[in-house]
């Protein structure tokens, strides 16, 4: 596992980044959705500062990734009712 040294432009600054080379391509996606991203609120809202423009983007991520974890704590919650229900069956197939 080699690593790079590459550079992610994020809302017209150069940050400096040294990657494991299986995670660049996943690297520089990051870099460009939150590019997209920044250039929605620009266009969408007006909003020129680019530190209103970052937390609107943080914002927005961090709602989201609320909501993944909250669907997947569901999902694991549902999957170990299943689990349990198969195991009493099972339990109740071998008494």
């Amino acid at each position: 596992m080699s690593e790079l040294s590459i550079k992610i432009r994020i809302a017209e600054r150069e940050y400096p980044m040294r990657v494991k080379e299986e995670e660049e391509e996943r690297i520089r996606a990051v870099g460009k959705i939150l590019n997209e991203r920044l250039r929605f609120y620009k266009d969408q809202f007006g909003i020129q500062d680019k530190q209103d423009l970052l937390a609107m983007v943080a914002f927005e991520t961090m709602a989201e990734k609320m909501k993944l974890e909250d669907e997947h704590s569901s999902h694991v919650s549902q999957v170990d009712q299943q689990l349990n229900l198969l195991d009493d069956l099972l339990s109740s197939v071998n008494k």
